[in-house]
């Protein structure tokens, strides 16, 4: 499908601008639709929703769970998905998450079911937590200021690159053999929080430390500082499912889809690192 248009919800995001970099890099006709790009995308506004799918013949998805307030995913992506194939749309890519059970009162894999049933050809991805939470993402304050302090415990996690994410992303879009296939998508190795952030104050050369915290004490400090009840609930739910070891084990999809190992966190952190970007 290299010769097709192909639409990426989400185009600046962390996964999103990999997914059209990468596009690009196969030679394939890319749309980024963002609130913010010159196709727009508004999840919140429906006016924007049939332009951005004009002329496309496959869409990488992206939800709005990863936000404060009611978000009814299964709806809208039924709702977006329809009008998808209806506009000529043949695949659809959409990226969740690899956590089944329901964190701060949402389900992080609710739009599976209305992909599947579209009548187009699907993949659904399901990456475990990105490394590059760590260098922009929630995590990078917290590295920056010598503790990172979340209710993980001393759970594991096998954080996963977003470049191999999107990688996996752009097989599914312009290759065939994914469809009807769900990746969960993890690193090689699982990690705690206090190895991860271990690791990173070796190569840094800095004092930087993992603290375990209370979970409603760490819902209660982010209240503190102004966010939504109902979206610090979801954060610390959403990290509870390390300290309970939810998705611990490592997945081979990376290597199966790709033909190569995942990359490693500590070649992250080395490149991190030498970019500065921890540095205080």
């Amino acid at each position: 499908m290299t010769d097709k248009t192909v639409l990426v919800l989400g185009g600046t995001g962390k996964t999103g601008r990999r997914v059209v970099d990468r596009l690009k890099e196969r030679g394939a006709a890319v749309r980024a639709a963002s609130r913010s790009s010159a196709v727009r995308f508004d999840w919140d506004d429906r006016t924007t929703w049939a332009p951005a799918f004009t002329g496309v013949d496959a869409a990488y998805l992206v939800d709005a769970q990863d936000k404060p307030g009611a978000w009814d995913a299964e709806a809208a992506i039924r709702e977006l998905s329809g009008l998808a194939v209806d506009a000529g749309v043949r695949r659809l890519v959409l990226l969740q998450a690899r956590v089944t059970e329901r964190v701060g009162g949402k389900s992080l894999i609710a739009g599976e079911s209305a992909v599947r049933e579209s009548g187009a050809e699907w993949t659904v991805l399901r990456p475990n937590w990105f490394f590059q939470n760590f260098d922009e993402g929630v995590l990078l304050d917290g590295v920056r200021s010598g503790t990172v302090a979340l209710p993980a415990g001393s759970g594991r996690e096998p954080f996963v690159d977003t470049d191999d994410v999107a990688a996996v992303a752009v097989a599914a879009l312009l290759d065939e053999g994914h469809a009807g296939q769900t990746y969960e998508l993890s690193g090689a190795r699982s990690l705690t929080l206090d190895e991860a952030v271990g690791e990173i104050a070796r190569a840094t050369g800095r004092d930087i430390r993992y603290t375990a915290v209370d979970h409603q004490a760490y819902v209660d400090e982010l209240i503190g500082y102004d966010v939504p009840a109902d979206y610090a609930l979801f954060v610390a739910d959403l990290v509870a499912q390390i300290r309970d070891n939810k998705n611990a084990e490592p997945t081979d999809t990376v290597r199966r889809v790709l033909g190569r190992e995942p990359r490693d966190f500590s070649d992250f952190v080395k490149d991190a690192a030498a970019r500065g970007v921890w540095d205080v």
